[in-house]
């Protein structure tokens, strides 16, 4: 990504990843693998435009970065989880080690297309919890004043969801007001918030991503884990 794609940024305030601040030389260094997710099918759907601004910074900070189409995704219960827009979802939460989501905030709410696409990624898949120790960044845009009803509903679905949701994230109201026609955000402190968000995203997946799995062990888990051991040895004795 190069810097002509980011017209609104100041070059020299602009700082690459110091990736030896936050990792060890033994970690991992391949891109950081980032799945975008909106909340709109409008035609010009500013949740979409908002999620592709993200894109592209994800991008110049270093991110292999993916977005859903949730066009054609069933409700969930009502198809089966084969149908290939559930699995293309799923393949790409598994894919990812941190996520973006941005919904727009409808009736005091994120859309039922966000919710939808959530209700998807199961807690467990296989075995494997897609979602449990990636990062995640949350995001809404409003066609009124500023809120904050939709990213703290994400921010719960996030913590259900076992993700490690980062403490910025962005509110851009008025949205119809903040894109041009070419469907760019416009230079303004809401798209400063927005680079602060990737920004920080990128970091603590870089931070985490290889410790994940030590961050979420859980007691209760080894407790019944071991339980379960117990069972099936007591049971092949008697």
């Amino acid at each position: 990504m190069s810097q002509d794609d980011l017209p609104n940024i100041d070059p020299e305030q602009l700082e690459p990843i110091d990736i030896d601040a936050l990792v060890g030389p033994e970690a991992s260094r391949h891109a950081p693998r980032i799945l975008v997710l909106y909340g709109s099918l409008r035609e010009r759907s500013y949740s979409r435009l908002l999620a592709e601004e993200a894109a592209r910074l994800l991008r110049w900070y270093g991110c292999d970065v993916r977005t859903f189409n949730p066009a054609g995704l069933p409700l969930p219960d009502d198809a089966d989880s084969n149908h290939p827009k559930v699995q293309e979802l799923r393949e790409l939460a598994t894919w990812s080690e941190g996520m973006v989501w941005v919904s727009p905030e409808r009736h005091g709410a994120m859309t039922g297309i966000m919710k939808a696409q959530i209700d998807w990624i199961p807690l467990a898949l296989g075995g494997v919890r897609p979602t449990q120790g990636k990062t995640l960044a949350v995001m809404e845009v409003s066609g009124g004043s500023q809120s904050f009803n939709a990213v703290n509903q994400l921010r719960i679905l996030g913590r259900w969801m076992r993700m490690l949701t980062i403490p910025n994230q962005s509110s851009v109201p008025r949205a119809f007001n903040e894109f041009d026609e070419a469907g760019r955000m416009r230079l303004s402190p809401l798209y400063l918030r927005v680079v602060d968000v990737c920004e920080e995203l990128v970091k603590f997946t870089w931070l985490t991503r290889d410790r994940s799995a030590y961050l979420t062990d859980r007691y209760s888990e080894r407790v019944e884990s071991a339980e379960q051991v117990s069972q099936r040895v007591n049971q092949a004795t008697h």
